[in-house]
């Protein structure tokens, strides 16, 4: 078996503007994708908005520049990860469709290892 990572990115406003009963419901969903996905999941966790990101960056004298703020500013922010296994590629994407991400769309990236 295979892992995999399956990145979730969505828009952060419109999570913000989510009523309760909306929230409530996407994280009701994020638990049933679990219960139904329960072999297939190493790990996963939600992440804080970006607003409570710190970047580092190595600057051109090797010190380091640190920043409160994300790298960049996109629409679509990473907002958490589910940690898959999977035999390939078709079965990691097969669970990824069920995740639920009503403000974005999910990324599926196979983990590097190294011999």
């Amino acid at each position: 078996m295979s892992q995999y990572l399956v990145l979730i990115y969505e828009d952060e406003k419109a999570w913000a503007n989510a009523t309760e009963a909306e929230a409530g419901k996407i994280l009701a969903e994020h638990g049933e994708f679990g219960e139904r996905n329960r072999s297939s999941l190493s790990g996963g966790n939600a992440l804080q908005p970006t607003s409570t990101s710190t970047s580092i960056r190595r600057d051109s004298s090797g010190g380091f520049s640190v920043t409160d703020a994300p790298f960049a500013e996109t629409k679509e922010a990473l907002g958490g990860y589910y940690l898959i296994e999977a035999n390939d590629l078709d079965e990691a994407i097969g669970v990824a469709k069920q995740v639920p991400a009503p403000f974005g769309g999910v990324e599926v990236r196979p983990i590097r290892t190294f011999d």
